[in-house]
């Protein structure tokens, strides 16, 4: 049966075959790598052109315009039929016995790639990059697009190809090649606490009026006198002395300040204090009165003061 026929242009060969998995024969093996089964006559007209070894072929879907790579495993398949990884038909959308472009290629040696699992489970593994560089010795190149299959410990584990250097098909057959991964598709990163919007978090405590703190009054103190007896005169407070001050201020009853008690209260707003009705008398009349206070106020006597051995002396004849 003819599928499309040969190409032969110069060194190219291009086929169109049916695909079928690997399940249709027994060749489990070839799930876990990127190669496909050929039919013996695809290798004589490869035998008979001149390509690159190891074999890598650019296998295309037109219907779905899906591209992808991969190598060659054997050539004992039936004739106009391939068989290939389910994982790697799924890449291009294929069906079983669909058709398939089959056309040789020659790709770079890859020096770069990124790798994105699908599942976090992936990173659950003791060593993944242990069991990726041991899985990936099955492949012998990568497409950029395409999604791999991974089986570990009875488990299918499947990684997006995100990134390939230095092209966006690469060749990974004996190359030192960097491996990156990406975040898996399902990891999340963990919440992280909301700060809570000012006004919205517990009630604060609310702080009570500040207590008024005390104000200064000069000459507030009391007298004492130096022999220890009560004062008889005590000092008037501030606040007495400046409402005597206010009421001298008033001349004949009628309410209206006199000079003195204007300069009075001027020199009160530059902060001084007046006691009683003084600042108004003449420095005579303060002097006429000095004698007086002087009267009035006279030192106590003072109190005869102890002497030791000043007794008289009795003698015992009498």
């Amino acid at each position: 049966m003819y599928f499309g026929g040969y190409g032969y242009h110069g060194t190219s060969f291009e086929q169109t075959y049916r695909c079928y998995p690997a399940s249709f024969i027994e060749k489990p093996q070839i799930e876990s790598g990127d190669k496909i089964i050929m039919p013996p006559s695809a290798l004589d007209r490869l035998a008979s052109l001149h390509i690159d070894y190891p074999m890598l072929f650019e296998l295309r879907n037109n219907a779905a315009e899906r591209v992808s790579h991969c190598g060659v495993l054997e050539f004992i398949a039936e004739e106009g039929m391939i068989y290939m990884p389910y994982w790697m038909m799924e890449n291009l959308l294929l069906q079983e016995g669909d058709f398939v472009q089959v056309k040789n290629a020659t790709l770079p040696k890859g020096t770069y790639v990124k790798l994105q699992p699908h599942t976090k489970d992936f990173l659950d593994i003791s060593n993944p990059k242990a069991i990726l560089e041991t899985t990936l010795r099955n492949y012998s190149c990568l497409t950029t697009g395409d999604s791999i299959m991974v089986a570990y410990n009875n488990k299918k584990y499947y990684i997006d190809i995100v990134e390939t250097k230095p092209s966006h098909a690469i060749s990974i057959i004996e190359t030192d090649c960097e491996v990156d991964f990406a975040p898996p598709l399902d990891y999340k990163e963990p919440e992280r606490p909301i700060a809570p919007a000012p006004g919205k978090g517990p009630a604060q405590v609310e702080e009570g009026p500040a207590e008024a703190e005390p104000k200064f009054n000069p000459f507030s103190g009391s007298g004492r006198r130096l022999d220890g007896k009560p004062s008889k005169n005590p000092l008037m407070p501030a606040s007495t002395s400046v409402s005597i001050g206010k009421q001298s201020g008033v001349a004949n009853g009628k309410g209206t300040p006199s000079a003195a008690s204007a300069s009075q209260s001027a020199r009160q707003t530059q902060g001084k204090l007046v006691f009683g009705s003084n600042a108004n008398r003449t420095p005579k009349e303060k002097q006429k009165e000095a004698p007086k206070d002087s009267k009035q106020e006279q030192p106590p006597k003072e109190e005869p003061k102890f002497q030791a051995f000043t007794g008289k002396k009795y003698s015992l004849r009498g």
